[in-house]
């Protein structure tokens, strides 16, 4: 499902009305009977009290509308208007005139009393006040309103967002109503899907409102959610070349789990052959744990790293292998950086870059403009502020555009790993994906990410669609995982555990719950 900004809705909204004639009137109507539809799954309407607040724009229209169908299905409505209702105009303001005929209590007030103690006896509470457009901190009355919707209790069913959420990063403006159900319209947001929104939306329907299938579809909305496809079915009589062979070049001293679990997770996931070229004196620790690795050990540093002395016989190891993946645990040893910044500038195969190979390139971001063969680069958000120059603060404020921007600059791919995991590409796409959990978040998650893209293109996808398998699939793994035992003390050991079912699920059909998790909203038809 394709995701858009609110800018892009925006439009979308003007070419429903200007170039396929479909009234904004009509496109409110609709919103509001999407909205309630949910409603009438969640609770019962006949006989009960309903609460719905509404500000003064097009979330405010659609809620007038809900208000009609709970009244015209035997409930009983009380609508608070927050602000000068004369400020209403457009299709808001017919929706509101409509409501004026039925026996619906309108409140013009700023009375929080009365607010509280309606809430107290309703049902359900819908919450039409703030729409996708926020772009400042909510203050004064309307946070105050959002404070009373939320200490009350009752369940709420926000249209298009959860007022307060930024519609265009997820961010809460201040404060933010927490719905149980929200409905949003053509097509679910940006903040919608992104944390901390996503989880300010419980569950998230979305409805196309009558949109035409070209607006909605269009190759110029680039985000959409991750849905991958399928891996290539695998050959009865394929040998271990024919799933291919990795080449990662990682570890120092004092980092032996990141090597381990990076070229352990690549076997895991499907891959044929793993070579490990770490540094000798931590290659007969490493083979105690992952004895099915082939190691290739390298001369060291002093203080226990690669040394650039091997730079000739890796380049040359390289140009053998299907995938290369530069960085886990390397050590931040001057010789070792420089080592990765010359085998990023002359290995001619795809290549990862991850952890301390990312800070080598940030000394020469040229490398990665430069390189002809496919490269994935796959930092963290602090990672992604050193590649970028910009505040941590800053791209948490607009995470996919910055994304865009710098996969664009780099001609890279770019993973930029966190709660909902975004994959960007070179010519503007993102993937959004749902898989995982907090449990993840321990050292060595990232490792077992890089073995599992790997082991996707390996298995035959092409790069790009092998990086969204690799993530979804890393993703899939540690939601086993925390079914299994729970998040709290995951580590990146139960999500080498669960890779090979991971790709047994993905390959023969996904849990109910999982596969609906996965698609993202729930369509309301």
């Amino acid at each position: 499902m394709k995701v858009s900004t609110v800018g892009q809705m925006r439009a979308m909204d003007r070419a429903a009305m200007e170039k396929y004639g479909i009234p904004g009137e009509l496109l409110m109507e609709n919103a509001g009977h999407a909205a309630f539809s949910v409603l009438s799954c969640m609770v019962l309407v006949d006989g009960n009290l309903f609460v719905v607040v509404c500000g003064l724009g097009n979330n405010g229209g659609d809620g007038f509308v809900v208000a009609r169908k709970i009244v015209s299905h035997g409930g009983r409505a009380v609508v608070f208007i927050i602000g000068d209702p004369k400020k209403i105009s457009g299709a808001g303001a017919l929706h509101l005139n409509l409501l004026r005929r039925l026996p619906v209590d309108i409140r013009l007030t700023d009375d929080l009393g009365a607010l509280e103690s309606i809430l107290a006896g309703c049902t359900l509470v819908v919450d039409a006040l703030l729409g996708t457009g926020l772009s400042r901190e909510v203050t004064g009355l309307h946070r105050q309103v959002i404070e009373v919707l939320n200490r009350s209790g009752k369940p709420v069913l926000s249209i298009d967002i959860p007022s307060g959420v930024s519609g265009d990063t997820g961010n809460i403006q201040g404060c933010a109503v927490r719905a149980d159900h929200t409905v949003t319209f053509g097509l679910p947001k940006i903040g919608n899907l992104l944390y901390p929104g996503f989880e300010m939306c419980g569950t998230l329907h979305v409805s196309h409102i009558s949109f035409p299938v070209d607006l909605y579809r269009s190759h110029e909305l680039l985000i959409a959610i991750n849905d991958p496809p399928p891996l290539p079915p695998r050959p009865t009589t394929g040998h271990k070349g024919t799933f291919g062979q990795a080449l990662f070049i990682a570890g120092a001293a004092g980092y032996l789990g990141a090597p381990c679990f990076a070229a352990l997770s690549f076997l895991k996931a499907g891959g044929g052959y793993s070579r490990l070229a770490a540094p000798a004196g931590i290659t007969p620790f490493i083979a105690m744990k992952g004895s099915e690795i082939v190691f290739l050990p390298q001369q060291e540093t002093a203080d226990g790293s690669i040394a650039l002395a091997n730079f000739d016989c890796l380049a040359d190891t390289a140009a053998g292998q299907d995938m290369v993946i530069l960085g886990p645990g390397l050590s931040l040893n001057g010789e070792s950086q420089k080592l990765a910044r010359r085998l990023a500038a002359t290995i001619e195969k795809p290549l990862l870059i991850d952890g301390d190979g990312l800070t080598a390139l940030c000394a020469d971001l040229g490398i990665l403009r430069q390189r002809q063969a496919s490269t994935v680069l796959t930092p963290h958000t602090g990672e992604m502020s050193r590649l970028t120059g910009l505040a941590v603060d800053d791209i948490e404020n607009d995470r996919i555009g910055i994304l865009q921007q710098t996969c664009r600059d780099l001609n890279c791919h770019i993973v930029l790993k966190g709660a909902h995991t975004l994959i960007g590409f070179p010519d503007g796409r993102v993937f959004i994906n749902l898989s995982g959990n907090s449990g993840m978040a321990s050292a060595g998650s990232g490792d077992v990410l890089t073995g599992a893209i790997a082991a996707a293109f390996c298995l035959g996808l092409p790069f790009p669609e092998a990086i969204c398998k690799g993530v979804f699939l890393h993703g899939l793994a540690g939601d086993l995982a925390a079914e299994a035992f729970g998040k709290d003390g995951m580590t990146a050991q139960d999500l080498l555990d669960h890779l090979p079912l991971a790709l047994r699920l993905d390959r023969e059909g996904l849990p109910a719950d999982l596969a609906k998790r996965y698609a993202g909203p729930r369509l309301v038809i």
